[in-house]
């Protein structure tokens, strides 16, 4: 029996669903159903939680009402993925906070090995001060400079709904955004799934 680690005990899904991922950078060759050798975990932090999204949704929908998959948000990344998993677009949720600047810079670091050939997209508030436009405009480079193809683009999506119904539209691979939204995404996936707008190619990556 394994022993739960820290940060599995914030979680509300239950222990078996999540594998763990160590080190800085993922290697080329990762797969997020696969679990981990151990030669990856010595002396290593946690860096990604991995869940498949279908055994997510199946135990959401063993409750009345959707509810949070942790009971107190865990600062280690999660990535819920579809058995079709690919980085091929990736959409990125940009609010125009340092919290959400970070997560980027992070989330570019964890898969630097594994989206040199992606298609990235970044979504960005039609609206930033005058004192965000140089972080906007770094988020824009990094993401240019690690990535096949990037566009950028200006909405004023104040809704996680909004972002996953863009992510599905067109063709997106993998959300990129704030473990803050996890509430309303458990709602939205709760109440979509296998509707008429559904996508079996899109994953999501949460974090803090």
């Amino acid at each position: 029996m394994e022993v739960k680690t820290k940060q599995t005990f914030k979680f509300e899904l239950p222990e078996t669903l999540l594998k763990e991922f160590h080190g800085q950078a993922l290697v080329n060759s990762f797969q997020p159903e696969q679990k981990e050798s151990e030669l990856f975990q010595a002396d290593q932090d946690i860096s990604l939680f991995s869940v498949d999204l279908y055994k997510t949704l199946d135990w959401l929908h063993s409750h009345d009402l959707p509810k949070p998959l942790e009971r107190e948000v865990c600062p280690v990344p999660v990535l819920l993925y579809v058995p079709k998993f690919t980085t091929d677009h990736l959409l990125f949720h940009y609010d125009g906070t340092p919290n959400s600047a970070r997560l980027i810079r992070n989330f570019v670091t964890l898969f630097e090995n594994l989206i040199s050939e992606s298609k990235a997209t970044i979504i960005s508030p039609s609206f930033i001060p005058k004192s965000k436009i140089r972080e906007e405009q770094e988020i824009i480079q990094l993401v240019s400079s690690t990535t096949r193809e990037t566009s950028f683009i200006k909405f004023n999506f104040s809704r996680i709904g909004d972002f996953w119904s863009y992510a599905v539209k067109h063709q997106c691979t993998l959300l990129v955004t704030s473990k803050n939204y996890q509430s309303d995404l458990a709602k939205v996936l709760f109440h979509f799934y296998k509707g008429e707008i559904w996508s079996d190619k899109l994953s999501f990556y949460l974090s803090l």
